[in-house]
């Protein structure tokens, strides 16, 4: 198991946990940080980001920012990444296609899986579903990132 399942399985028990797991991974990787996530649910396979909506995501109109909104997508497929690659691969992301489907008026969920089952051996592209959700559950964005998945030398 990777470390950051281990870690995320052992501080999620706790009271918080999830919010201590949460800033961990945005000390980690800093600009995670700016959409301040917070990681609900993390398996291989599956991985679910909440993200309030506060000033610092804003755009012009009000609503989460577009790039916001990809940042917390990219931080739900980091989270599905570093708990389904083995700890003999290693993964980048290689790309990002995203549909932005409905303007953004609340905080939003990011939830990541992949397209289809991973089989892990070769270097591959492996592309991630992440759906962004408002809290009424209407999709607001629709991404797809491609991660490439090596074996570590």
């Amino acid at each position: 198991m990777v470390s950051t399942l281990r870690l995320w399985e052992r501080l999620s028990a706790l009271p918080l946990g999830n919010r201590l797991f949460s800033a961990a991974i945005s000390l980690r990787a800093p600009y995670f940080g700016t959409v301040l996530p917070t990681v609900t649910e993390l398996r291989p396979g599956h991985a679910e980001v909440r993200a309030p909506k506060w000033w610092g995501v804003h755009n012009h109109i009000g609503t989460f920012h577009a790039i916001a909104a990809c940042n917390l997508a990219e931080v739900a497929m980091g989270m599905l990444a570093e708990a389904t690659v083995p700890g003999t691969h290693r993964w980048l992301p290689r790309g990002m296609t995203v549909e932005y489907l409905a303007k953004a008026k609340t905080s939003l969920r990011a939830v990541a899986e992949p397209a289809e089952p991973p089989v892990f051996g070769a270097a591959q592209d492996i592309p991630v579903m992440v759906r962004v959700y408002d809290t009424a559950g209407t999709e607001v964005v629709r991404a797809t990132i491609t991660i490439y998945v090596t074996e570590k030398k």
